[in-house]
């Protein structure tokens, strides 16, 4: 039985549409303002919200605004109800995010049509999460064993010549081989970990709960950890000079961790698919809309397939790492910023054949 909250300051138009869901087997609550409206969706919950757009203590744009915003009602279906339904109004309300509009004086068939449309889409948005959380699990499962077979095998190749030439082995190499075995053991660990917290970021984004702690987490002096991330990985490649910096700071709406794993994960990928001597361009810099931090590189640019395929569900297929060469890096730093209600962007091609990578995060 789905759950119906009707928020109408008009008693008799709340108890007309009350009436009339109830005879249809709704199982409905009610609120008589903007203000207890919203309390009543927190506390109970609802498949559907109906509200009134002129209310006392809050009007019916503030209720859409604050129920979109609060993680544990931001997907609710909302349909306003009102009697000054002009192409204005209509569209303020479809912008701000509300699913329908029904104009009074309404009739049974125009009401429950609407509620019905906007139920049933919100039953295929759900089927279609499960769906995808499946399709993750059976991923995983199929993916995970032949991406760790790769690196374990080197592991195991390198430590086997240690074993056997223990005592003819000469020092340099020893080093070479001791330094493979390292690289290798370094690989096959981001790659446990990168699948890892993949998996935890898919199912966290299906509690309210946990998303709305998570964003609630802010990080303060984000060019520090830009700055020494950048710094990290252009010594690790040994390009120090092309390194390019011009980071600005604001606070952003983002926890430490995940901000340094997707800010590592894009500055890493730069760095593997370019040349030494092309430049890598870091910058970061307040912008009307958040906090941008963008990540240049050139010499190798991404097909508009290779970009629509990042953050997909299905990403852990071998054929993804070998055809299109992207690894898991920007799958996890997509999905984090998105999170934090942040954005990712991927621009690439032109004859400078440059790929940028944007986070915009809130501040």
């Amino acid at each position: 039985m789905s759950r119906i909250l009707v928020i109408e300051d008009e008693l008799s138009v709340r108890e007309n549409i009350l009436a009339r869901l109830e005879a249809e087997g709704f199982d409905t609550i009610d609120a008589e303002n903007g203000l207890k409206g919203y309390q009543m969706a927190l506390a109970h919950k609802p498949d559907l919200i109906i509200c009134d757009v002129m209310m006392p203590e809050m009007d019916g744009y503030g209720v859409l605004t604050m129920v979109r915003q609060n993680p544990l009602t931001a997907s609710t279906p909302f349909i306003f109800l009102t009697a000054k339904a002009d192409k204005l109004d209509v569209r303020q309300g479809m912008e701000m995010g509300a699913d329908d509009y029904i104009s009074k004086p309404f009739t049974r068939t125009e009401l429950l049509g609407a509620i019905a449309a906007r139920l049933q889409k919100q039953a295929f948005v759900a089927q279609q999460s499960e769906k995808k959380l499946a399709e993750l699990r059976r991923s995983i499962t199929d993916a995970l064993p032949q991406e760790l077979l790769l690196p374990l095998s080197e592991v195991l190749a390198f430590s086997k010549v240690l074993v056997e030439s223990y005592d003819t082995i000469k020092p340099q190499e020893l080093l070479e081989t001791a330094q493979n075995l390292h690289n290798s053991s370094q690989r096959l660990q981001r790659m446990i970990e990168n699948f890892i917290m993949y998996a935890q970021i898919e199912l966290l984004a299906t509690n309210p709960e946990e998303l709305q702690a998570l964003r609630s987490c802010q990080t303060l002096n984000p060019s520090d950890i830009i700055f020494a991330i950048a710094i990290q990985k252009a010594k690790q490649y040994q390009r120090e000079a092309d390194l390019i910096l011009q980071v600005a700071n604001s606070n952003v709406k983002i926890a430490k961790r995940d901000l340094k794993k997707a800010i590592e994960e894009i500055i890493d990928n730069a760095f593997k698919f370019s040349e030494s001597g092309t430049s890598i361009h870091v910058k970061a810099a307040t912008e009307k809309d958040g906090f941008k931090i963008s990540i240049t590189n050139y010499g190798r640019a991404m097909s508009n397939e290779q970009i629509a395929s990042i953050g997909g569900y299905m990403q852990f297929e071998r054929k993804f790492y070998e055809q299109q060469g992207l690894g898991l890096g920007l799958i996890l730093a997509k999905r984090i910023t998105e999170l934090h209600g942040g954005k990712l962007f991927i621009e690439s091609g032109g004859t400078e054949l440059k790929t940028t990578v944007s986070v915009l995060l809130q501040r």
